[in-house]
């Protein structure tokens, strides 16, 4: 049978009239039953103990050695050493697979053992994913059933197959890292114990036992484990009481797996009487390479920077950024969903384990025309993924990959905001207000404004307080202070260009303040001499500068801000690096073409008056107003405003670079990979890498019955978008920003980053609104 429906074409009315025809079974997949608690499960398993040395080193070692197993002299025991492996999951070549249609789903049917058989004669592609429609039809109306596709095909089909090879190529390297080896050592051993609330017998399968011992090894290629498995720990230390536990993970140790198993040691220590280490973690953090293995098209090409519109790109910071919830409610019951599902630590430490606000690139390969781009990512862990999982990963990786294009699309004199009250006409460039990078900009400047007036509340801060004592006065006693012009640029950033890409190391931001001059300057509510001015200027950049500067390098409130700028830091390299030689971007640089890269979602309709409004009714009324008596008289003071805009930067040399980020460019290249944690950091790295490849997976078109064997894959049906209008095949370098460069990346040519117009044009000023009360203090 040939189906080749489009996928738009989708009619729900008529699966629903045919689904009752259905058998409403469990799913089952080639690896077990998923979702399926393991303690449970293991009541009559179906497991056969094994050897660990025979299991996964292939060979009977006559004794077991004395230094056999784990170390365990430390409750805790961190051992970061940046190793990887692989592992193979032929699965995950279909993650591009669309979902059926009705007629694609009444053609599948739910026996899928039908299509894995048609699939094994024929390898044709479209017959497995026949298949993966009949398995979704079977599991449909269960109890526990995903009626949504996408999820259904990550978790129970790709998860199911990725779990038990990773968990396995974990455990195999854990069994020969700590000689496990010998008549002693049994894996995936059943150990029989009590349920004390019901009475009922079960079976803790443990992944590595040491039957003389007692010694019982958990491994966890993630950096969690269940509590079902440590509650069955702990009922078994009760009827056994020699045995003693040690957890192995792979990763960053979930903080609440470390105090599950603090705690589970300190009572067995108390109830024992030893001091000895009852129970343990040894992280032995290692990355876990997946193999796809047989790529086809139905294999997922993201278009994220990648410069063809028809070309796409994979890596585990597309998969990670596409699993993650869009809000912390959705994050929190996809982390649950994906949990029940991660006994082989396939997904990590789930969906919403990574802190996508803190998400920013690190590096870019060289780019060679027609050969794609390497890249890397750096974000955050979330300390409770489970309670407060991180969520919009797929927007915040977008937004990175806009601002890259954007950067490289306008010229850079199109690369300035401006608020100033008296100046609405000039607010930026109509070309970059079309974009989310620009919208980021805008509003990190009204952002800025804001908390200028802020950090000098003093009815929030002690500073504050200090601060307006301190300020000079009218000779009516007013606290005077001059119009102060604001605007963000980057410090010497730490960069260093290697290894045929650069990694962008610190891009830390400064916020510059000067007393503005000149026609654009608004007037103030008050006069102060140039002794006051210069007194006022020194107080506000030794007590409110700081104060804002910490906020623009670590608040969240900035978070997309420095986002954007380290794609502008990664998009000014590779525009160097095609003015050398020419590369796939070439038709994208200076275009001024941003129609692939818009503004988009809740932010389509963003427009940047809307944004100079708000900073205007600020100006004139202020954010807030205050109370205080300055020499004997009462004064209300309203406080409201400011502004933005630079940037420059500094390498580091070969040597700094290996002493100070020491594995660093090891880190970086597996993370195209494979998520990967640097040292004992708090931090994740997580690339990609855009290929040659369609990102448009065809309908599939099942063999006919009675073919011989597998056919011709043809084109997508699915049409890729146009590509969008090219620039001119000609480049000119960077221009060089006259109040700053960025950061010598391996020669002596600097790179201007964000264009200085914004300096000339950005003068905008804190209006101070007073009100004199003319009545005296008590007393006075």
């Amino acid at each position: 049978m040939n189906i080749q429906i489009h996928q738009p074409a989708r009619r729900r009315r008529v699966w629903a009239r045919l689904a009752l025809a259905l058998t409403a079974a469990a799913a089952v997949t080639l690896t077990g039953l998923p979702g399926l608690d393991q303690a449970e499960a293991a009541k009559a398993p179906n497991v056969k103990p094994v050897r660990c040395d025979e299991k996964f080193l292939k060979n009977k070692f006559p004794s077991t050695p004395a230094n056999s197993g784990p170390p365990d002299s430390l409750p805790y025991d961190a051992w970061p050493t940046d190793e990887n492996y692989t592992y193979d999951n032929p699965a995950k070549a279909y993650d591009g697979v669309l979902p059926p249609t009705d007629a694609q789903r009444t053609a599948a049917g739910t026996n899928y053992r039908k299509w894995q058989r048609k699939y094994n004669k024929t390898k044709n592609p479209a017959d497995k994913v026949m298949e993966i429609y009949a398995r979704y039809n079977s599991q449909y109306n269960s109890p526990k059933g995903y009626q949504d596709f996408k999820r259904y095909l990550d978790v129970r089909y790709i998860g199911n197959h990725g779990n038990p090879p990773r968990g396995e190529a974990f455990e195999a390297r854990m069994v020969k890292k700590y000689n496990m080896v010998g008549p002693d050592w049994w894996c995936q051993d059943p150990i029989e114990y009590t349920d004390p609330e019901t009475g009922e017998k079960r079976t803790r399968v443990v992944d590595a036992h040491n039957r003389r011992t007692e010694r019982k090894v958990e491994m966890k290629s993630n950096g969690k484990i269940e509590s079902d498995q440590l509650t069955a720990d702990r009922q078994i230390a009760k009827e056994r009481p020699k045995s003693t536990f040690r957890y192995l993970t792979g990763a960053k140790t979930e903080d609440s797996t470390k105090k599950k198993i603090a705690q589970f040691d300190e009572d067995l220590r108390r109830d024992r009487g030893t001091n000895r280490t009852q129970a343990g973690v040894n992280e032995r953090r290692s990355n876990a390479i997946e193999r796809t293995q047989k790529p086809n098209v139905y294999t997922n090409y993201d278009k994220r920077f990648n410069p063809d519109p028809l070309k796409g790109g994979r890596g585990p910071i597309i998969d990670q950024a596409l699993r993650s919830g869009k809000t912390v409610e959705e994050a929190r019951r996809l982390q649950a969903m994906y949990n029940q599902n991660n006994r082989g630590g396939y997904f990590g430490r789930g969906p919403g384990g990574i802190d996508f606000s803190t998400l920013e690139i690190n590096y870019v390969g060289t780019p060679v025309k027609g050969k794609g781009l390497d890249y890397s990512m750096k974000a955050g862990y979330v300390k409770d993924p489970d309670e407060n999982p991180g969520y919009g990963g797929d927007a915040k990786l977008q937004l990175a990959s806009d601002a890259f294009f954007t950067w490289l699309a306008l010229t850079p004199d199109k690369f300035w905001v401006n608020l100033n009250p008296i100046r609405p006409d000039v607010i930026m460039d109509k070309e970059f207000a079309e974009t989310d990078a620009g919208r980021v900009l805008l509003e990190a400047d009204l952002t800025l404004k804001h908390d200028y007036a802020d950090a000098m509340n003093p009815d929030k801060y002690e500073r504050g307080e200090r601060f307006w004592r301190a300020a000079p006065r009218t000779p009516e006693g007013m606290p005077c202070l001059p119009i102060i012009r604001q605007w963000i640029t980057p410090k010497p950033a730490k960069i260093r260009e290697q290894d045929g890409g650069i990694y962008i190391l610190d891009a830390p931001l400064k916020v510059n303040m000067e007393v503005p001059t000149g026609p654009d300057v608004p007037p103030n509510a008050c006069k102060l001499t140039e002794a006051q001015t210069k007194q006022a200027e020194t107080l506000i950049l030794t007590t409110i500068q700081p104060e804002l500067e910490r906020r623009v390098n670590d608040d969240k409130s900035y978070a997309d801000l420095r986002r954007v700028y380290s794609s502008r830091v990664a998009a000014e390299y590779i525009r160097r690096q095609d003015a050398v030689s020419p590369t796939d971007f070439r038709k994208i640089i200076n275009s001024n073409d941003v129609k692939r890269w818009p503004l988009r979602d809740e932010n389509k309709d963003w427009d940047k008056k809307t944004v100079y409004d708000k900073y205007v009714d600020s100006f004139k009324n202020g954010d807030y107003k205050f109370e205080r008596v300055y020499d004997g008289k009462v004064w209300i003071l309203s406080m409201g405003g400011v502004d933005f805009s630079k940037a420059p930067k500094k390498n580091i040399s070969r040597t700094q670079f290996n002493t100070q980020h020491r594995g660093l460019d090891r880190t970086t290249k597996t993370s195209v990979r494979a998520e990967v944690t640097y040292q004992d950091s708090e931090t994740a790295y997580l690339g990609g890498s855009t290929s040659d490849q369609p990102t448009s997976p065809e309908d599939p078109k099942p063999t006919p019955t009675g073919s011989d064997g597998p056919k011709p894959t043809d084109t997508p049906s699915t049409p890729a978008p146009d590509p969008s209008t090219p620039g001119g095949d000609k480049t000119t370098p960077p221009a060089k920003d006259p109040h700053g460069d960025l950061a010598d990346t391996g020669n002596s040519t600097p790179v201007g980053l964000i264009a200085a117009v914004a300096a000339g044009l950005a003068v905008a000023g804190g209006a101070l609104t007073w009100w004199m009360r003319r009545r005296r203090a008590a007393g006075s």
